[in-house]
């Protein structure tokens, strides 16, 4: 992925809980003399895996089912990129109150390369097991899994479970951090209250806020 340096994640740590707090991610295989495939699904931690500053050396869990015919070819060809990204948030040129203007598209994403190693059907359940716990665990009253667990294993055999060891990282938080912060703050308003609303974006941009002196760079 191309990024551009006016738009680097906050902090390296920043792009790490990107990707912890963004579970769905889009896996992308490259084939030889062929296009690549892609399959859209849920990527977690596994327990009691904490990164630091960087997701490098670091193994992720993902599942896709058994139907899918992406999973055959990661034996013969593991290498993997692995896509998490908010949604795409238009920005109108009437936030800014200045003219000439042009309008953009704000949005954060985090692009990881990695091998995949595939699981067995025990290893499979826990996958899912854990998947079912990420995502719970953002409701305020968690649904317990525990009375259905028997329904999980008898379907387990349509499930393909996998580990993804990643090898590079690359981010990219374009989130008008460049404009005045009177500009920014208009935008961020939009996008959070206005006619077309992303507020996963408008949230990101409160927590990068701006960097005036990236403005001027991009001027001169």
């Amino acid at each position: 992925m191309h990024s551009f340096p006016s738009y680097p994640a906050p902090t390296p740590a920043d792009a790490v809980a990107f990707v912890r707090d963004h579970p769905f991610a889009i896996l992308a295989t490259s084939l030889p003399g062929a296009a690549p495939i892609a399959t859209h699904t849920p990527v977690v931690f596994p327990p009691g895996v904490v990164a630091g500053d960087s997701l490098v050396g670091v193994r992720l869990w993902g599942h896709i089912g058994r139907a899918n015919p992406h999973w055959q070819y990661f034996a013969e060809h593991p290498e993997m990129l692995l896509i998490f990204s908010t949604s795409h948030a238009y920005v109108s040129p009437s936030s800014y109150e200045f003219t000439p203007a042009v309008p953009t598209l704000d949005y954060a994403t985090v692009h990881l390369t990695g091998r995949v190693t595939l699981f067995s059907e025990p290893e499979a359940l826990a996958v899912v097991e854990r998947t079912v716990e990420v995502f719970e665990a953002r409701r305020s009253q968690p649904w317990p899994m525990e009375p259905s667990q028997h329904v999980f294993r008898k379907i387990i055999g349509g499930v393909v479970a996998f580990a993804i060891d990643i090898e590079t990282e690359n981010s990219m938080f374009k989130l008008s951090q460049d404009m005045e912060p009177d500009v920014h703050e208009r935008v961020r308003q939009d996008l959070s209250a206005g006619q077309h609303q992303h507020p996963d974006v408008a949230d990101l941009m409160g927590q990068v806020g701006t960097c005036p002196h990236s403005r001027k760079r991009s001027e001169d």
